[in-house]
């Protein structure tokens, strides 16, 4: 394509890009509304001027046929006196050039008249106008027919023409003959077309400058709207719409301000999954490589000493492998059911149940591993506990996890003591050991994943370091926060409440 052509399309295109825009769209419509309004007005003016030019001049001239037909009568035994008749025209003629004067019967037909006989075009005049005028003398505005005009209607005089109580026709008189149509339509016409034009031409200056101002203050907020979404999707995510001056465009910029904020909340959450994914195979990575570093070495060890082991040291080597294999099974098991409660596809079925019965349930698992570490449990709760409304398993879970984390962290000959406590609004849940304590610059990170705690150097700190951060997670889909107290040396309580069943 020649460069000529590129020009040429460039210069067809620019008008139809021009008028694509709302602003001018409104502005071309808004200018088209005035112009026919403008042509409106002119028609209505110079149609209100004309009626009121007729009106005005009936009144005016309404004993104009009277007064001739007293002065002159027509009518000799019936028949017409062309003499009388030609003194009548005369004196109409003297009395007002511009007036027609006709002459009709009882029926309403022309018997004779003033004008020229080439210009009449009709024989005849409809009576009802006639005698409205005559019933009302003059007093109402009515248009009659007029002769020279086939449809035409003019104002009028009539006078009604007789011998004694016999009407014998009428004098009709046009009040506006054919010299004042000319000179009243120069006249009427030249006023009527310089009122119309100035009149349209500041109607269009003020209306259009009024309208333009205000589409630009409308179509001003959509351009601010548009161009906050360009921001926004260039990258500027803090972009936002300010509050429009209609409540159209106000709504629009609310709608795109929250899905602003979903949009971003949503990257903030990829993000923080994203950091989460890489900590999990950084952390998985170093949690898993070793407990299988543990295995391979003694497996190897048992194949490359088969023969010269002895059978207390075979059996030790496999118990050790045992019981790296368990502790591998556990932290896959933690990582996954970790994983599914922050990635919210744990959905809690909550159910009524008796809290006391699943205390004492999980205690009674926990007293083997207790009794090995010479800790004892113990419950403390009334008998009328109100039951509770939460996921049982998930809420079984949680005390799992604290139980097993009070007995690793009391220490031998400690007490682990489970208090509940019925409450306004539910049940409280006290966990609380005799154990090392949580220093104070630890409290704050303690269920953070992988998490462990300096406690003691006797205290074995094996685990992965993902129970108390279950814990959270679990009481965080109930809607619950956990609290933790504690001191060095003292112990370690943690603290949560489930909301009872409503009456």
């Amino acid at each position: 394509m020649s460069s000529l052509t590129i020009e040429r399309s460039r210069i067809v295109k620019t008008p139809f890009k021009l008028f694509a825009s709302l602003y001018w769209r409104l502005s071309a419509t808004l200018l088209l509304l005035l112009g026919v309004l403008a042509v409106v007005y002119v028609y209505i003016t110079a149609f209100t001027a004309d009626m009121y030019f007729q009106e005005a001049t009936q009144r005016l001239n309404a004993m104009v046929a009277p007064y001739i037909a007293r002065e002159i009568h027509p009518f000799v035994d019936g028949k017409i006196d062309k003499g009388a008749l030609k003194r009548m025209f005369d004196a109409a003629m003297v009395l007002n050039p511009s007036v027609e004067v006709y002459l009709l019967d009882s029926l309403g037909n022309v018997i004779a008249y003033s004008a020229p006989d080439s210009i009449i075009r009709r024989r005849s005049v409809a009576l009802p106008p006639v005698q409205t005028f005559l019933k009302d003398s003059g007093t109402s505005f009515v248009l009659g027919d007029d002769p020279r005009s086939p449809t035409g209607r003019k104002s009028f005089s009539v006078a009604a023409i007789g011998d004694g109580q016999m009407t014998r026709g009428y004098l009709y008189v046009i009040l506006g003959g054919e010299e004042y149509d000319s000179v009243t339509r120069f006249l009427l016409g030249s006023y009527i077309l310089r009122l119309g034009v100035r009149t349209m031409a500041l109607t269009l200056i003020g209306a259009a400058v009024i309208g333009l101002i205000a589409f630009r203050l409308i179509t001003r907020s959509l351009w601010k709207t548009i161009s906050t979404v360009r921001r926004f999707q260039n990258g500027d995510l803090s972009a936002r719409v300010a509050s429009g001056s209609s409540l159209e465009v106000r709504e629009i910029g609310e709608a795109f301000n929250e899905m602003a904020d979903k949009i971003v909340a949503h990257i903030e959450e990829i993000r923080t999954m994203d950091e989460l994914r890489r900590d999990l195979v950084a952390n998985v990575s170093h949690d898993l490589r070793t407990p299988l570093v543990s295995i391979h070495g003694y497996v190897e060890t048992i194949l490359m000493k088969d023969t010269s082991l002895s059978p207390e040291d075979r059996e030790k080597y496999l118990r050790t492998v045992l019981q790296g294999t368990e502790r591998l099974k556990k932290l896959v098991e933690e990582l996954f059911e970790l994983s599914k409660l922050e990635a919210k596809q744990t959905a809690p079925s909550f159910e009524r149940f008796s809290l006391a019965e699943l205390v004492q349930d999980v205690v009674q698992k926990q007293k083997i591993l207790a009794e090995k570490e010479h800790v004892r449990i113990q419950t403390d709760f009334p008998r009328d506990l109100p039951f509770v409304v939460a996921d049982i398993a998930l809420i079984e879970r949680v005390f799992q996890n604290l139980l097993e984390n009070a007995i690793k962290f009391s220490g031998e000959g400690g007490t682990i003591t489970v208090t509940l406590t019925p409450e306004a609004k539910g049940v409280t849940v006290r966990v609380a050991d005799t154990g090392f304590g949580i220093p104070a610059e630890e409290l704050p990170h303690i269920f953070e994943r992988y998490h462990r705690g300096l406690g003691s150097a006797t205290v074995d700190r094996k685990g992965a370091g993902l129970g108390l951060a279950i814990v959270k997670r679990i009481l965080e889909l109930h809607g619950v926060a956990i609290e933790v107290s504690s001191k060095l040396n003292e112990g370690t309580a943690f603290f949560f409440q489930l909301p009872a069943q409503s009456n």
